[in-house]
């Protein structure tokens, strides 16, 4: 990560919890976006550390957030062992999860490279959801969800989305179908929500994460193509 500077950093969240952070930004005096990187249910891993450095080389300082402090501080599963990040999982809550993304979003807000208030949102799987959820109660200016399982329980929350919502998804995903994305793009359709929806027909859930046996180089490169100009859209850079 030539020209980034990275740093764990701790918060302190509305209920008397601590929440570890890995935090990543340009290495420079100037103003800059920031963006918050929500993790999958595998922790603050190495993958989501990479992701952060990579918004940071792209101009952003960005934040990624643990959010199994709760539960299982430093955890950081195997991506052949998914019964092991069920406990951390089951745990979340709501009200936690919006404590814990308020925290991150007023530590970005108050950091003085922040520019104009420019943040905006990333998840990826477990993470996707919780990019989405940040999208109905935070200002934000852009939200992106990749693969995000469990979207529709947030359905409720859609008249409160804040800004444009991209969404990725795998069609070859057994794990969330047709029915299931219709329905999400049909409730932000009925509320007059700025989105964008695409699927790669044939890439599978976590193709865009270079440690998964599912990953698709190609979708992984057209994907991030359209995150960069779906943030250049609608995020200032000085």
């Amino acid at each position: 990560m030539s020209g980034v500077i990275i740093e764990d950093i701790s918060l302190n969240v509305s209920d008397g919890t601590t929440m570890a952070a890995f935090v990543a930004r340009p290495k420079d005096s100037k103003k800059h976006p920031g963006i918050l990187v929500f993790q999958e249910a595998f922790g603050i891993n190495s993958y989501i550390r990479d992701i952060t450095g990579r918004f940071a080389e792209e101009g952003f300082i960005s934040i990624a957030t643990e959010l199994f402090h709760r539960t299982g501080k430093g955890f950081e599963g195997n991506y052949n062992d998914f019964e092991s990040t069920r406990v951390h999982i089951k745990a979340l809550t709501i009200e936690g999860l919006i404590a814990d993304l308020t925290s991150a979003y007023e530590w970005l807000k108050n950091d003085k490279q922040l520019l104009s208030n420019q943040v905006a949102s990333i998840g990826f799987c477990m993470g996707g959801r919780v990019s989405f959820l940040a999208n109905t109660f935070l200002k934000l200016k852009a939200a992106i969800s990749f693969y995000g399982g469990g979207i529709p329980s947030l359905l409720d929350r859609a008249p409160g989305m804040q800004a444009p919502q991209l969404m990725f998804w795998g069609g070859l995903d057994k794990h969330i179908d047709e029915n299931q994305i219709n329905t999400i793009t049909a409730s932000l359709k009925l509320n007059a929500k700025n989105y964008v929806n695409v699927v790669f027909s044939n890439a599978d859930h976590g193709f865009f994460c270079d440690a998964r046996s599912s990953f698709d180089p190609n979708s992984a490169k057209q994907a991030w193509a359209l995150v960069n100009a779906f943030l250049n859209s609608y995020i200032l850079k000085n």
